[in-house]
């Protein structure tokens, strides 16, 4: 029998009791349950599984832990990007990373009122990470009265309870975090933000991952890639089905990825005799099996050229890393009613080939 006393309260356990004077370094998941209030459940221990990291992870992960330990204060991080691209990776790097540096490892996975008092009450370094912040605290409603999911966890992150805590928040949709909490480098030191990979990364990871007998494939995923963006879970996938024994073009009609939405691209129409004429961000699904037209306008709001092709005559360019149309496959009309000398200009011009590139994600760091 162990009798444990806190303050004038003594309570009776039997003996698998275990005191610690601080938390070991394992990791941990807060639980709450309406007779004991919240406590920390023993996780399952977090792996890697994969033998190759990609990008600039380790060096990211290395970073953040050199600046936890000479910041005289907490350090937040906030993983954000779409769904799949790493984020949960770099979450898990950094974690063992913790605790290999005797640093434990909390996971808070749900809102529950009065957790942020409770994480307050640890009083040493140890690691919280938040999993997918933006469902977890940004889609929560709240009692009348109550104060909201986010701000309640505002003082947390500030750092006026004692031990020094390092913060990492994951999120897919940006825009449902707090603007207390984005630009707010007092409170979230750093924001790295994963984007899709590139074409390089792309055949990186398919020389790994794919049997040399299937690196044919390689270059028409890569300008799949160019159409839609593939995530490294679509990636792994494309892998597997290829490896055993399945055609790209079969495997991607089978798999979990699919045309739910019209995609945005920049359209370029180049001329052997003149400048180029160009139209951004145009809606349009590229897997249509139909004939696509576009209209350019010289002055960006008279639309003197129109261009048909079909998307099925792309193909892609690996200097300009965007799919081509080549002259001879479009289909190319005016506005014979506009300026006729204007009209008479353009008609002047000989067509070239069209670019077709996709919009991506707009970089939300600054470049200077």
């Amino acid at each position: 029998m162990k009798a444990i006393k806190i303050g004038t309260k003594v309570e009776i356990y039997n003996d698998t009791v275990t005191t610690y004077n601080k938390l070991p370094a394992k990791t941990y998941i807060v639980r709450f349950e309406k007779m004991l209030g919240f406590y920390l459940d023993e996780y399952a221990d977090i792996e890697v599984k994969e033998d190759k990291v990609y990008g600039d992870h380790m060096q990211k992960t290395e970073k953040v832990l050199r600046s936890y330990e000479q910041f005289d204060r907490n350090l937040g991080v906030i993983l954000s990007g779409s769904k799949g691209i790493g984020k949960s990776m770099f979450a898990k790097l950094l974690s063992l990373e913790a605790l290999k540096s005797d640093i434990p490892v909390i996971i808070v996975d749900k809102y529950i009122s009065g957790i942020a008092s409770y994480i307050e009450t640890i009083d040493q370094s140890v690691m919280v990470l938040f999993d997918e912040f933006d469902k977890t605290f940004g889609d929560v409603k709240v009692s009348d009265g109550e104060v909201e999911a986010q701000a309640a966890l505002l003082g947390l992150f500030d750092g006026i309870a004692k031990g020094k805590k390092l913060f990492v928040i994951t999120c897919n949709d940006i825009r449902k975090i707090s603007d207390f909490i984005v630009n707010r480098p007092g409170r979230f030191h750093y924001h790295f933000r994963f984007a899709y990979p590139s074409a390089g990364e792309i055949r990186t990871y398919l020389y790994d991952k794919l049997q040399e007998s299937h690196y044919n494939e390689i270059e028409q995923i890569v300008a799949f890639s160019r159409k839609v963006d593939l995530n490294y879970d679509c990636l792994r996938a494309i892998a597997f089905e290829i490896n055993n024994g399945e055609s790209f073009q079969s495997a991607v009609g089978d798999l979990n990825i699919i045309n739910l939405a019209q995609e945005c691209y920049d359209f370029t129409m180049y001329f052997k005799n003149g400048s180029p004429m160009c139209l951004k961000n145009k809606q349009i699904d590229f897997f249509a099996d139909e004939e696509i037209s576009i209209c350019f306008a010289e002055d960006d709001y008279n639309e003197i050229l129109t261009i048909s092709f079909w998307a099925k005559d792309s193909v892609y360019d690996v200097k300009s890393n965007c799919a081509i149309i080549s002259a001879d496959k479009l289909k190319v009309r005016y506005d014979e009613e506009y300026d006729e000398k204007l009209v008479d200009r353009i008609k002047s011009l000989i067509p070239d080939y069209l670019a077709v590139k996709k919009v991506r994600e707009k970089n939300l760091h600054y470049a200077v």
